[in-house]
């Protein structure tokens, strides 16, 4: 793996996947023993994060006020 001029490096697709990294997710980096480790932020009110992109349904925002206010 190499880094770049600005100093940043891809993240393989298997370590994403497995630690579900997906674009706009935010990471640290930990130091520990001359190691750096990548972790995962959890952020406050993220319970629903994992679900965040996955709808396949295509609902205008019109259709789904509707629904909302029982139109």
């Amino acid at each position: 793996m190499r880094v770049t001029i600005k100093g940043q490096v891809t993240i393989p697709q298997h370590i994403r996947d497995k630690l579900g990294i997906r674009p706009a997710t935010e990471i640290d980096f930990v130091e520990e023993n001359d190691r750096v480790y990548i972790i995962k932020k959890k952020l406050p009110n993220e319970k629903f994060a994992g679900l965040r992109g996955i709808a396949d349904v295509r609902t205008t925002t019109d259709e789904v006020m509707a629904l909302t206010r029982g139109e």
